[in-house]
């Protein structure tokens, strides 16, 4: 029988669409979590004390001046850096230590702020190569496809399906056979994040996707990145520098500088923060503004 307690606390849930833990169980796992995450390169501390929660199907913003530690986070999160201290959890399973590979496995995936793709091949391929983690047919099945109905055509099937469903979605029907390196910086951004959403994540990692784009491909980012979370279901945690859009599609937001967190909280929250407005307008500009 769950107690009074536990059964207010399973209403509130209903009320708010989500279920929550009976009080009477003292916790409730966090999708994602990050607990005194520091990272340190010889004498200098590019992550120092660093924690947060993500909710699942929200879209959680991390920001701060360029040389704050944000993309040094990331690293952290998807295995390319091993922390020097500290815990990231994901769906209460521990990351720290875990290969690049296996953390896409456990469902994260992420794009990366300069753009990362193989320039020679098509978009479709560059799509493709997102399902690496899925595919089965090893060197010999590969090697003897001997047409549709053999495993490995059966499989590569499956796998273009998936990827003609994330071309529709980002609607890039009409580059889907040009190598990706004639296309547009916008589009090559937009086949990134394509190629993340191969990996069919739960969790995903965008960083500063809007780098370099004109106001109209920022706007059109936007609405793919809300589609995202609303349509599929991701949650996503982003790195950006466009504070507008930011404060546009956030649930919540982080500020570091220099690795250490300021604040945490909503946009409205966030924007009007002292300690926000010194580290990116200084600390007279901020005065002025204050006043």
């Amino acid at each position: 029988m769950v107690p009074a307690s536990g059964r207010k606390n399973q209403d509130i849930g209903k009320a708010r669409g989500r279920r929550v833990a009976p009080a009477s169980k003292g916790w409730c796992m966090a999708f994602f979590r990050v607990e005194d995450l520091s990272m340190w390169f010889g004498g200098l501390a590019a992550l120092e004390g660093v924690g947060f929660e993500i909710e699942k199907g929200s879209i959680f913003s991390v920001i701060g001046p360029n040389g704050a530690g944000k993309t040094t986070l990331f690293n952290c999160i998807n295995g390319i850096y091993k922390p020097s201290g500290g815990s990231i959890r994901f769906k209460d399973q521990e990351l720290v230590g875990k290969k690049p590979d296996k953390v896409a496995r456990m469902g994260i995936a992420r794009t990366f702020q300069n753009i990362e793709l193989f320039t020679h091949m098509s978009l479709m391929e560059n799509l493709m190569l997102g399902r690496h983690v899925f595919m089965k047919t090893g060197l010999f099945r590969g090697g003897f496809m001997w047409g549709r109905r053999s495993y490995a055509g059966r499989e590569e099937q499956i796998h273009r399906k998936k990827v003609e469903e994330i071309i529709d979605l980002l609607e890039l029907q009409g580059v889907r056979d040009y190598p990706v390196g004639m296309l547009p910086y916008g589009t090559q951004k937009l086949v990134e994040l394509g190629r993340a959403l191969a990996l069919e994540p739960e969790l995903l990692l965008l960083d500063e996707p809007c780098a370099g784009m004109n106001s109209e491909e920022k706007q059109d980012m936007i609405f793919w990145i809300k589609d995202i979370q609303d349509e599929l279901g991701v949650t996503i945690l982003l790195i950006e520098h466009d504070m507008a859009m930011v404060m546009d599609i956030s649930d919540r937001i982080l500020v570091i500088n220099f690795g250490r967190p300021i604040t945490e909280g909503t946009p409205a929250q966030v924007q009007i923060h002292p300690e926000v407005l010194t580290a990116y307008l200084g600390e007279e500009e901020s005065d002025e503004c204050a006043a």
